[in-house]
């Protein structure tokens, strides 16, 4: 007998985000066991990424390029707390830090496409598409997670954070000797 649960929530969870369902975002938002679940998909889309930027490197490019990405999806969540809970609110924001780290981990979820890299000469399209991929969902859950009423508010949000962390990590990649052509 099939189980009616199937396919467990996690992969569920990991597909709303990725087809951008506010649904999912605020449920996720609202379940705090949901966090371990949201930080696995940020290191599994790190791993991804870290992967995408391997160059010609070996299992340490892979390694050093993932902690990369991981610093760069924090230092991106962090900013984004920062301009859109403190500086940018709305008249109903309220949220706390475990909310939006859990919607920002599932907004990582379409980092997930970045192992399709793996195929010859997909590097360079498969980091833009996913890169502008987690971009969009993560507008979706900022909306959800601040509780903003605009999406313009959530763009401008993420759109500062993003820029900036987009910059950071590849001049970081740069710096340790990987190409992205």
């Amino acid at each position: 007998m099939a189980n009616p649960t199937f396919p467990p929530l996690y992969v569920r969870r990991l597909a709303g985000a990725m087809v951008l369902d506010s649904a999912t975002f605020e449920d996720v938002e609202g379940d705090r066991r949901a966090t371990a679940w949201a930080c696995l998909t940020v290191l599994l889309a790190s791993v991804g990424e870290g992967v995408a930027l391997r160059a010609q490197g070996g299992l340490t490019n892979v390694a050093m390029m993932s902690a990369v990405a991981l610093l760069g999806w924090a230092a991106w969540a962090l900013l984004t707390f920062e301009v859109g809970a403190r500086l940018l609110p709305g008249a109903r924001t309220h949220s706390d830090v475990g909310e939006l780290l859990r919607t920002l981990g599932f907004a990582a979820a379409p980092g997930l496409v970045a192992y399709l890299s793996l195929v010859p000469g997909l590097m360079m399209p498969v980091l833009l598409v996913s890169r502008a991929w987690m971009l969009l969902a993560m507008i979706v859950a900022v909306r959800q997670a601040l509780d903003y009423t605009s999406t313009w508010r959530a763009i401008a949000v993420c759109l500062v954070g993003w820029l900036l962390t987009s910059a950071i990590i590849l001049a970081l990649a740069l710096l340790g000797g990987t190409t992205v052509s």
